[in-house]
């Protein structure tokens, strides 16, 4: 094997781990000793030194590590301050709008409704702060409650829970018939 497989090795070995990883670690990795290794190690240190490189590798106690070079750390943080846009999946939506609808609701709530689990839904509408906990129900096991927050009304632009739009009840009504035939054609399956 070519010293640049190698080095290709070790660098896709270290970006992949995003943390320090032992010299002997990769030297087995790699199949060859240590000092060979530190040798290969070294010479990309040298290559990243490059100022068109944005990384570098840094030595921690017998451990390697990629890192961002320090001079990179201002655009970095441009990048981090940005507002992040979520996209939001059909089983996403599906779970907010019963949540806006039917709120405060319940996991167990919701997963009638749906007819499969909702942990992973609900979890990513509270990280992109579109439901949160609004409490507990006072009943066995005293699960949580939840509902929309503030950040759902301005990204769905409605001043209130109450403007949200009212469904037709005839379309309500196809809508039970689609879902039911649909799992009526899974269990024929």
């Amino acid at each position: 094997m070519e010293t640049k497989n190698y080095e290709a090795i070790i660098e896709a070995i270290l970006f992949t781990m995003g943390e320090s990883v032992e010299l002997d670690k990769i030297a087995y990795a790699i199949d060859l000793d240590k000092k060979e290794t530190k040798k290969i190690i070294y010479r990309m240190m040298e290559h990243y030194e490059d100022p068109s490189i944005g990384v570098k590798i840094m030595e921690l106690d017998g451990a390697y590590q990629m890192c961002t070079k320090s001079e990179m750390y201002e655009y970095l943080i441009k990048i981090a301050k940005q507002p992040k846009r979520h996209a939001l999946t059909d089983v996403l939506l599906e779970t907010l709008s019963i949540i806006a609808y039917k709120q405060p609701i319940t996991k167990v709530e919701i997963e009638k409704i749906r007819g499969v689990s909702c942990d992973h839904a609900v979890n990513k509408l509270i990280e992109y702060n579109l439901v949160c906990e609004l409490g507990r129900l006072d009943a066995p096991g005293r699960p949580l409650l939840f509902g929309t927050t503030e950040e759902f009304l301005r990204s769905f632009g409605v001043q209130s829970i109450d403007e949200l739009p009212v469904l037709n009840p005839v379309q309500v009504e196809e809508f039970k018939q689609e879902a039911e035939a649909e799992m009526n054609m899974k269990l024929d399956v």
